[in-house]
């Protein structure tokens, strides 16, 4: 009777053995599982794994046969690693099957709270809205600017449009007075910007 070389891999639901096997035949290979055991076969050539560390649920258990190697995994009933595939220490896992109940750290990773993106899109979009002209008399452009100095122009007296439309005219667009006893005086001068020049175009 042959001896396989096999070794093994797992994660918290399953564990995976490798059985070294090379040119094995589907049609040749049995496998049995059962809770605490495992048994490949395969003509003369045979492995029998028991008792397990854990449990497995034979009904998901299944198996791939390759070119050189005989895949089997396992799928265990209780989550949590085992640390070997076989051996006389008990399920530490054994009370707490897969299901609504997992191992404490599952319980815990589960129990943070979850980010509720939808909440946050919304939270980002609204703080990206523009502010009203009553929050930020900036927001909106020449538009805002415009109506701005429509809204002043509308509710002056005639000496304030007067005013308005003299200093403005006079001064290339750089002054706006609302005073007329100031800009009746004489000619309004250009005031450009701080940092600009200006320049009269003939």
């Amino acid at each position: 009777m042959a001896s396989l070389r096999h070794e093994f891999y797992e994660t918290d639901e399953k564990l995976t053995i490798s059985i070294f096997d090379r040119g094995a035949d589907l049609a040749q290979v049995s496998l049995t599982f059962e809770p605490n055991k495992v048994s490949y076969a395969n003509g003369e050539k045979t492995l029998s794994l028991e008792p397990l560390k854990g449990r497995i649920d034979p009904e998901r258990c299944d198996f791939t046969v390759g070119k050189v190697k005989v895949e089997i995994r396992l799928v265990k009933m209780a989550q949590g690693r085992w640390g070997g595939i076989t051996g006389d220490a008990p399920d530490p896992l054994q009370t707490a099957p897969i299901g609504p109940t997992t191992s404490p750290a599952v319980a815990e990773a589960r129990a943070k709270p979850k980010k509720n993106w939808e909440e946050l899109t919304t939270k980002i979009l609204t703080s990206e809205k523009e502010a009203t002209t009553d929050e930020d008399p900036n927001v909106g452009g020449d538009s805002t600017v415009n109506s701005f100095f429509q809204k002043i122009f509308g509710d002056a007296d005639d000496d304030a449009k007067r005013a308005m439309m003299k200093s403005f005219q006079e001064s290339g667009g750089t002054t706006l007075s609302t005073n007329w006893e100031e800009v009746s005086k004489g000619t309004v001068e250009v005031k450009p910007p701080t940092g600009s020049e200006w320049k009269k175009w003939n």
